[in-house]
């Protein structure tokens, strides 16, 4: 199954220097059944993307615990082997658990923030919590991060990506 998990600088250069995301279990996130259902859409690629803005947006979460990340919404895209993920739309619609590491070399590449969104995204951590809970203007601000796309990277690529992170 294609999961999308939310990570950062520091989550990175975790997987860059041991050559896995862990350790187990790791949420991510995925088109499952509630997804699609919710979405009432057949494109995949669609549903894909819908999934990993909402790693994108747990990233978020992310960089406010992590002082030492760079304020850069990472999502590494992965492929894990069906067995190894548990569905679990009854926390959040695309919500999946993975009971085993994601090795390097399941993951199909990463998408990262650019630079010009860094202010934005450091506003927008700083305010995911109030956003959760309903504040109109902390909504605005991750809305504001959330309006950057996200870039793509090869997973060859994920040191150059780290040495120009921030």
């Amino acid at each position: 199954m294609r999961v999308y998990l939310p990570a950062t600088t520091t989550v990175l250069a975790r997987l860059s220097s041991t050559g896995v995301l862990g350790p187990a279990p790791l949420t991510a996130f995925a088109v499952t059944p509630g997804l699609r259902e919710y979405y009432i859409d057949d494109d995949i690629e669609e549903l894909e993307y819908v999934a990993a803005n909402e790693a994108a947006r747990a990233a978020l979460r992310l960089i406010a615990t992590d002082p030492s990340a760079a304020p850069r919404r990472i999502v590494v895209a992965a492929d894990v082997p069906d067995p190894s993920v548990e569905v679990r739309d009854d926390l959040d619609r695309g919500v999946v658990r993975i009971a085993v590491e994601v090795p390097l070399g399941w993951c199909a590449s990463v998408h990262a923030d650019d630079a010009d969104a860094a202010a934005t995204v450091a506003v927008a951590a700083r305010r995911i919590d109030a956003a959760d809970l309903g504040d109109t203007e902390a909504e605005e601000l991750v809305d504001d991060a959330e309006g950057f796309e996200l870039s793509w990277y090869a997973t060859q690529e994920i040191d150059d990506l780290l040495a120009n992170a921030g």
